[in-house]
């Protein structure tokens, strides 16, 4: 059952891909945009530890590129890969571009802190045990713990070998768990 709605999920996609590709439509592309706006922003969210105004920009880089490139879709994995694919080179090439080491930027931290648009304390408990991760670890963590993406799409994603994306998961679920355990949070 699972696999006919993703069968006809990636029908769909591929439809509106090639309605993009071939006719410009430019309805087609805010179809999708508006399908996978809210995945890729959380996945940016996760990934800048909840910088909701960077997370915003790199998401609108994110489909801009995916515009730009659409013909270069050829549907050999499905669509919602090819786009985190590209979320992920665009996060790849912004951390590069900062010089961003292991340790999370301070200013991003403190960003965090004072975006008041999010009181829960267990999703800032979140982003903090996020901070405790290498930079793969949390993308490969973001991606399946948060996007519900396989462990092949992963390695597709990321370019990443599904052996490393298992070590990865594996580090840091370990990781996540003795950081949300110091505190607080029971199993």
């Amino acid at each position: 059952e699972v696999k006919k709605l993703t069968a006809v999920n990636n029908i769909n996609d591929i439809s509106l891909v090639a309605q993009v590709a071939v006719f410009h439509n430019k309805r087609a592309f805010d179809t999708l945009v508006k399908k996978y706006q809210e995945p890729v922003r959380r996945f940016f969210m996760n990934q800048t530890l909840g910088d909701s105004q960077l997370s915003d920009d790199l998401a609108q880089d994110t489909f801009i590129k995916a515009y730009i490139n659409i013909a270069s879709f050829h549907g050999m994995a499905g669509f919602s890969t090819w786009l985190y694919r590209i979320a992920y080179n665009v996060f790849y090439d912004y951390t590069r571009s900062k010089k961003m080491t292991d340790n999370v930027d301070t200013s991003v931290a403190v960003s965090v802190k004072s975006s008041g648009n999010d009181s829960s304390g267990m999703k800032m408990d979140i982003y903090h045990a996020l901070q405790n991760l290498k930079p793969d670890e949390r993308t490969c963590i973001t991606l399946q713990l948060m996007e519900g993406e396989t462990i092949d799409h992963i390695a597709a994603i990321t370019g990443i070998s599904q052996n490393t994306v298992k070590s990865h998961l594996m580090r840091g679920k370990e990781k996540l768990a003795f950081y949300l355990k110091q505190n607080g949070y029971e199993r």
